[in-house]
């Protein structure tokens, strides 16, 4: 057959356009029910491992680095270290929750929540960092813990699992309350970190609220209490 007569240019055509539509599908795939698990993983490994970059400047950018003496340094960074732990946490317990949960809005919800919660993770390490302090050695067992508890309740319900969030941020603003007593008068940044955090945490508690967050019983919040009492006394030291 003769290229004259058309045959050869409409099969090579025709070959092009089946490859351009294999090429497709491969880019355009459907979501495998693994993505949201790797993306968690993922989420995970830049938690413990990466450094992390906040999207708002950090609060302590505004204020003047005090003169601290070398016990008021330890004390700071103790503190910093344990608000870095809660940090962690966060993005373990919001990745969980939006990772299992099925509706689509409150994963939403959820990853702006933790999309928040990075910059607090970033304020504190900076923190860790000026301080001349490290974070804690058992970062990944905090992550891992807090992870199976958000994937465990967001599993029960999402109302249970909004409960959680209300208790977790509740308990966490009365912790960063506490700090803001123990700091040292002239450790300025560290406060105005802290102070950024406790509103911040106490309005993901109202949100939390308002999109119909389930009150846990008092035997959960006393158990969570206790576990957090574990987790900040280990971390203040390790």
């Amino acid at each position: 057959m003769h290229p004259s007569d058309g045959a050869l240019p409409n099969a090579h055509c025709c070959f092009l356009f089946q490859n351009e539509i294999c090429v497709s599908r491969l880019l355009i795939r459907k979501n495998h029910p693994l993505d949201p698990w790797l993306s968690a993983a993922d989420v995970a490994l830049r938690t413990l491992f990466a450094t992390p970059l906040a999207a708002e400047a950090s609060p302590a950018a505004a204020v003047t680095e005090g003169a601290l003496q070398p016990e008021e340094r330890r004390l700071s960074g103790a503190l910093m270290r344990v608000n870095h732990v809660g940090e962690v946490c966060a993005q373990a317990l919001y990745t969980a929750q939006a990772t299992v949960t099925r509706d689509t809005g409150l994963r939403e919800h959820l990853r702006e929540a933790a999309r928040e919660e990075t910059d607090h993770l970033a304020w504190t390490r900076a923190r860790l960092d000026a301080l001349g302090a490290r974070p804690s050695v058992f970062n990944p067992l905090w992550y891992a813990g807090a992870f199976a508890l958000g994937a465990v309740t967001a599993s029960v319900s999402d109302r249970v699992s909004l409960g959680f969030v209300v208790e977790t941020e509740n308990q966490v603003s009365a912790h960063l309350g506490s700090h803001l007593q123990r700091l040292p008068a002239d450790d300025l940044a560290s406060r105005a970190v802290v102070g950024r955090m406790k509103a911040d945490e106490e309005r993901h508690a109202a949100q939390a609220r308002a999109a119909g967050a389930l009150e846990l019983p008092f035997a959960a919040r006393a158990l969570m209490r206790a576990a957090a009492r574990v987790m900040t006394g280990t971390a203040h030291h390790f």
